[in-house]
């Protein structure tokens, strides 16, 4: 197997340069954020963003090399990485670290790594294999690909982090619509799953549970789960239509706003840039969303196609869901912000999805050229 599938002068003239300032742009300003978000505790606030610079510079740096490495050569390895982090979720069973309730990082003292996370990018390129070698036409290659999602979706919901879990269950709800299965097994699906509604809420954890409610209704515990939501409304709620300026935010600074670099850190950029600044950061995001389905579109290779209809679902719902939770617009479920939110696992994982896209362009300038 050839080691590079792309040289640096098939880069330059493949490179989607407005996927790759959208996403520059995005990240920047999540470090300015982190930034701000920690600023009242001045012995956290640079190393936070120190640690995201960091995090940034390996990523971009894992970025450009999978650029290189290229979209065919990655999905040959899609199996075995697969196995790697299945392992992986198995012993985060045994020996994980606990947070905010969930079993789901290994922590090595200077750094945490969720591998949930990174787990994305393996799902993405199983799913694309998989979908493409047994097109889910019917019910036995659906019930095969459902098999082997929920190889990653069981350890998942047992550390339990349903958040990732439902990304999981959208990437492959979404592939397996693109892949195009027949309506009446995609419905199917749908049926089951809301059937299963009833027994799923058995399954939460008491503080899970609290979370949905108090989506429903912040004044149940106001002083608990809902105290969160409650504060975040207000933070976006008082930015009003320009913000109150960078590092001027009163819910962050005093501490009012919960979790501030990292789930609810688009609370924290509503405050201080307002309207204006939100629709910046959402047309980035629209931009970004747009590129990849213009490649989705553009490819003829099924696997590519499905790779990137993939990655495409999981950066939406995690984009969407983020920001719809700071807003009370959705239950709270711990998700990162794609590019914004503090974490050096789902920095990667996001760069390393957005890098594999950038593969498919590349791949279909060459075939312009």
């Amino acid at each position: 197997m050839q080691v590079f599938e792309n040289s640096w002068l098939d880069i330059k003239k493949g490179l989607n340069r407005c996927m790759f300032f959208a996403a520059v742009i995005l990240f920047t300003l999540g470090v300015a954020t982190i930034y701000s978000a920690s600023y009242s505790l001045q012995t956290h606030s640079l190393p936070y963003m120190i640690r995201q610079l960091v995090f940034g510079l390996i990523g971009f740096a894992v970025y450009f090399l999978i650029v290189k490495i290229g979209y065919k050569n990655m999905l040959k390895l899609a199996v075995p990485l697969s196995v790697i982090v299945i392992l992986l979720f198995l012993l985060l069973l045994v020996v994980g670290y606990t947070s905010k309730g969930a079993q789901s990082w290994f922590n090595f003292g200077f750094i945490r790594l969720q591998p949930s996370e990174i787990g994305k990018i393996a799902f993405a390129l199983l799913l694309a294999k998989c979908c493409t070698m047994f097109p889910p036409s019917n019910l036995k290659r659906i019930a095969l690909v459902f098999g082997i999602s929920l190889c990653f979706l069981l350890p998942i919901l047992l550390q339990p982090d349903f958040g990732s879990a439902l990304v999981y269950s959208v990437m492959f709800f979404t592939v397996l619509i693109v892949a195009g299965t027949p309506a009446k097994f995609l419905f199917g699906i749908m049926g089951a799953g809301i059937a299963m509604l009833p027994a799923g809420w058995f399954m939460l954890k008491p503080y899970q549970k609290m979370r949905i409610l108090v989506f429903f209704d912040a004044s149940v515990d106001p002083q608990g789960a809902g105290y969160n939501v409650i504060q975040s409304r207000i933070a976006v709620g008082s930015g009003g239509f320009f913000g109150k300026g960078f590092l001027n935010g009163t819910q962050s600074k005093l501490r009012f706003l919960p979790e501030q670099h990292t789930d609810f850190i688009f609370g924290v950029f509503s405050e201080e840039f307002g309207f204006v600044g939100c629709s910046f950061v959402l047309a980035l995001y629209a931009l970004l969303l747009w590129k990849i389905i213009e490649t989705i579109t553009s490819t003829r290779d099924p696997e590519a196609r499905l790779l990137c209809t993939a990655i495409a679902a999981w950066l939406w719902f995690q984009m969407t869901e983020s920001i719809a939770m700071c807003m009370g617009l959705a239950p709270v479920t711990g998700l990162p912000l794609p590019l914004f939110s503090y974490g050096g696992s789902s920095l990667l994982a996001v760069l390393a999805g957005l890098a594999l896209v950038q593969c498919v362009e590349i791949s279909l300038a060459k075939e312009r050229f």
